[in-house]
């Protein structure tokens, strides 16, 4: 483990138009584990929009940026298993028959991290010194859960958090009907996944449901703001850093 490494911090498109509370979060996090934390000007999305639509030739643009602006750095971490998916499992795929970056995309991957489970595995984190008074549950994103096997990581820190009761979903493991493009192309079957995902939630006594991908809570807040519901959502660096004063990312939507 390097003593005070230099890390990347990927801020992903989300979290920089819609949520940069939890950008912050991230970067304290990782100061806090000590991290010497940068956040390179040049990035911009990680292209799993276009590898999702089958735009390759967009993908492998948007992955050599990223390359070139992260591959100077001992570690890149994001606040999100799905940006940390594509960079760490799609692009030694998507540049694999680029001469010129297909060894550097490997070597990015292989020191690419999703935040919660870097802070934990990496730099060996097991506790916070935050505060949360509420009864939450945790939902588990597909990418973290089944590209990076992020599981116990996010459990572990949030036990410590003060005030915070963290109760199981009956289906943890279970879509939440985002899925970025899928719940654009069939909307219906979207709403009655996170519509599931939301009863599950409150039949543990949730008032809150935490996560660590901002799609999937924005999905969620969304789809709660609708039906004015009584939960809240929250990234789970934001409650990592006891930021508990940021309005839900739904709240406003029609």
């Amino acid at each position: 483990m390097i003593a005070r490494p230099r890390v990347g911090l990927f801020v992903t498109c989300l979290v920089d138009l819609m949520r940069p509370s939890v950008g912050f979060a991230a970067a304290k996090l990782l100061e806090q584990a000590g991290c010497h934390v940068a956040v390179p000007r040049a990035q911009t999305c990680c292209g799993q929009p276009a590898w999702n639509a089958g735009a390759d030739a967009d993908t492998r643009a948007i992955g050599r940026q990223v390359i070139d602006a992260f591959e100077g750095f001992d570690y890149v971490v994001a606040p999100s298993g799905s940006c940390a998916g594509m960079l760490r499992v799609h692009y030694p795929e998507a540049l694999a028959g680029d001469a010129a970056y297909a060894s550097r995309a490997v070597a990015l991957a292989g020191k690419t991290h999703e935040l919660i489970s870097f802070l934990v595995r990496v730099r060996r984190m097991s506790s916070v010194a935050a505060s949360c008074e509420a009864i939450g549950c945790y939902h588990d994103s597909c990418s973290a859960l089944r590209e990076l096997r992020v599981k116990a990581e996010p459990r572990r820190l949030l036990a410590s958090v003060e005030g915070l009761e963290l109760r199981e979903l009956k289906e943890a493991e279970v879509c939440c009907g985002f899925g970025g493009l899928f719940s654009v192309k069939y909307p219906e079957i979207s709403e009655r996944m996170a519509d599931d995902k939301i009863a599950d939630a409150q039949s543990t006594g949730a008032e809150l449901i935490a996560s660590a991908d901002l799609g999937c809570l924005l999905h969620l807040a969304g789809r709660i703001a609708r039906r004015g519901l009584p939960l809240r959502v929250r990234h789970v660096a934001e409650i990592l850093v006891g930021d508990n004063h940021h309005p839900d990312p739904g709240e406003g939507s029609p």
